[in-house]
């Protein structure tokens, strides 16, 4: 596996794929993709048991599913460095008769993609559908999920939460991208969710906090804990504290990147930020 130094270059690498991926054809959504990196990068490259060859049945080995669907950059580049399909794909996002669409589709078989996603609060549902399978299958393998805070608004997230810990769904690590921001704002202006943690908590979730979501070996470390607290009974939740735009000074700490792409003197501003260091596509 990688060491750290070379985790942290993959995500230098992911960063600058997002950028220009989202730069070419003037969509996209940077802001949640650069939060998300240091995550995808750990589930990816560290944490996850997982076969590049892909088949969809996914018969023991950890599966992941995203709920957001509209981070798919962060997605899209995390599969190709990791041997999913060529980089070289990646020039072709969001482009007509592309497999790379703006939100992950399955009908062209795109390697590493079970679910098409992006009408969000579904996710959650179809993650504890494929953690059930898995048991009925015997099979001890994770599923990993990932949602939005703001995603959270959506009312069939909540019917999915009382029904996993119901159903003692323990094979389940979902992660909350808790950025505090949605395309309209911060949540607190849109619609407050209060406290989270305490929800997932009066769901009968095993509920973790990490405060440092963009940190690689918090991340790692956080993630191996919730493995640790799993088979026993109880689904679990990670509330993922991340920065928007993470990785470029002029992205972070607003809501106004959440689905604009850069100019040309933008998008070189932000590279010159992010060093080349695996090759860009």
């Amino acid at each position: 596996m990688p060491n750290i130094t070379e985790l942290k270059e993959i995500c230098t690498q992911i960063r600058r794929d997002i950028l220009r991926m989202v730069h070419a054809n003037n969509s996209g959504h940077p802001g949640g993709s650069l939060g998300c990196t240091e995550f995808f990068v750990s589930l990816y490259f560290e944490i996850m048991n997982h076969n590049t060859k892909f088949t969809m049945d996914g018969m023991e080995e950890d599966l992941f599913f995203l709920s957001n669907g509209h981070i798919s950059p962060v997605w899209y580049s995390t599969l190709a460095r990791s041997g999913y399909f060529d980089v070289s794909e990646l020039s072709t996002f969001r482009k007509i008769n592309s497999r790379l669409q703006g939100h992950p589709t399955t009908h062209d078989n795109l390697q590493g993609v079970r679910v098409s996603s992006g009408s969000l609060g579904q996710g959650l549902s179809v993650a504890i559908g494929a953690a059930l399978t898995k048991k009925l299958n015997m099979d001890n393998s994770f599923i990993y999920s990932l949602h939005g805070d703001g995603e959270l608004q959506e009312g069939q997230n909540w019917e999915a939460i009382m029904y996993a810990s119901a159903n003692k769904v323990d094979n389940l690590i979902a992660t909350i991208d808790y950025n505090k921001k949605q395309i309209d704002g911060s949540i607190n202006d849109v619609l407050p969710m209060g406290d989270i943690a305490k929800k997932f908590r009066a769901f009968d979730w095993e509920v973790m906090v990490e405060k440092d979501g963009n940190n690689l070996e918090a991340i790692i470390s956080c993630l191996n804990n919730a493995k640790d607290l799993s088979a026993k009974g109880k689904p679990v939740v990670i509330i993922l504290h991340t920065e928007m735009g993470n990785g470029v000074d002029f992205m972070m700490g607003t809501h106004a990147w959440h689905g604009v792409a850069p100019n040309d003197e933008q998008l070189a501003d932000a590279l010159s930020q992010n060093p080349e260091t695996l090759g860009d596509y």
